[in-house]
């Protein structure tokens, strides 16, 4: 059931107990007792057993606050942690002497430092993955140079360089504030380099990641289910497909203007059938404007870094349900999206001017003279390829990608 606030004020009581889940908050629950009384519940696994923690009475812990809440429940879920276990450890009186261990101490850093960061959330969860089950109980003052490397060497030796390469960051900010509030003299983490080299790539999606990332758009809910799947399939920018309005979109085509673009050049975007269809599902909300992603009808959606976040967060859980075991899916932005879709355009033999018309590029085979002399606007080569490529993504999310053909270069 689509809970809103209306919905929620008029539940009314029955002589039964109700339970009410929240279609766009899955494992969130209203609940309704017999009295009338209503309240929020979040339902989760941890160790392979369900479980159900109490999130707050309604209208005290108002509709958007319960999924707030009941989100980072999951998301601590997904990392292994049990929220309503820290919520009971949280409450519970903690002795003096435990004010310099790392848990403590990086559950202050993440108060005073990480919450105002736009990365914040992102740090302390990897700190929770990869530190605390290793250091949590130890006191700031043991943590020596050898137990930071042994950390980090042991992150490679499991496949995991990158996430070395991070944590040895996240661990010199961290240790870096615990000397500046005069924890300790010097950080461990001083003069320890990096763990292994990165080589600098742009990042793409695999069809693995691909898949995961649509059914975890399709968990998130609105307005990023289909803003997501929007990005995914047409490769356009964030900024444009995010003020997407009603009125440029005539037929199966969006139309954009040249102060919509990033480069100032009017855009057409054919509509594939599986773009169309994700539109036809979007509901509306009234406004002037007639944006199509919007919470409030008057502005398009914000919030692109929780968002993120919290599609990475589902695709994690997918990824691991799927393979039954631990997954690392390396950072991925939304920009990353739109050189996805180029790429996967280049898999199916879409000629690389067709593609830069698609992405609307002036630079590379467009540049230049071709740009000044060549006015055709590609039309049909942009419906063809992006049709290809909607088709190509869903062939990933229905497992039928050995049946894509490839495009004929002509």
């Amino acid at each position: 059931m689509k809970l809103t606030a209306q919905t929620v004020d008029k539940m009314l009581p029955t002589d039964r107990r109700q339970e009410i889940p929240d279609s766009l908050c899955v494992g969130l629950y209203l609940t309704v007792q017999p009295t009338g009384k209503k309240g929020w519940q979040v339902r989760y696994r941890h160790g392979g057993v369900h479980r159900r923690m109490s999130l707050g009475a309604y209208p005290v812990l108002s509709l958007a606050d319960a999924r707030k809440r009941a989100r980072e429940a999951l998301a601590a879920a997904s990392d292994g942690r049990d929220p309503a276990a820290e919520v009971k450890a949280a409450k519970a009186p903690k002795p003096v002497d435990d004010r310099d261990k790392i848990q403590t101490l990086v559950e202050q850093f993440d108060r005073r430092h990480l919450s105002s960061l736009r990365s914040g959330q992102g740090v302390r969860r990897q700190l929770d993955r990869h530190v605390i089950p290793k250091w949590g109980n130890k006191n700031v003052q043991t943590i020596t140079r050898r137990d930071v490397i042994d950390l980090l060497d042991g992150l490679v030796d499991q496949g995991k360089a990158t996430t070395a390469n991070r944590i040895r960051a996240y661990l010199s900010k961290f240790f870096n504030w615990c000397a500046s509030r005069d924890l300790i003299e010097v950080p461990p983490t001083l003069n320890v380099k990096a763990p292994a080299k990165e080589r600098r790539r742009d990042r793409v999606l695999s069809d693995d990641e691909i898949r995961w990332f649509w059914l975890a758009c399709e968990v998130t809910g609105y307005p990023w289910d289909a803003l997501g799947k929007v990005l995914l399939l047409t490769g356009q920018r964030m900024g444009e497909v995010s003020q997407m309005t009603d009125r440029e979109i005539v037929g199966d085509m969006w139309c954009l203007k040249a102060e919509r673009t990033k480069n100032g050049r009017a855009h057409d975007v054919p509509l594939s059938k599986p773009v169309r269809a994700v539109l036809a599902s979007v509901a509306r909300v009234d406004g002037v404007p007639g944006y199509v992603f919007t919470t409030t009808g008057e502005t398009p959606v914000s919030g692109l870094s929780k968002a993120r976040d919290n599609i990475a967060k589902h695709m994690l859980e997918v990824a691991e349900e799927e393979r039954g075991e631990p997954v690392e899916i390396p950072h991925w932005t939304f920009h990353d999206l739109r050189r996805t879709a180029a790429t996967g355009m280049a898999r199916l033999g879409i000629p690389v001017r067709v593609t830069e018309a698609v992405l609307n590029h002036v630079s590379g085979t467009g540049g230049g003279i071709v740009a000044v002399y060549q006015r055709h606007d590609y039309a049909d080569e942009k419906r063809q390829a992006l049709s290809a490529w909607a088709r190509f993504v869903m062939s990933l999310v229905e497992g039928k990608a050995d049946n894509v053909v490839r495009i004929a270069r002509r």
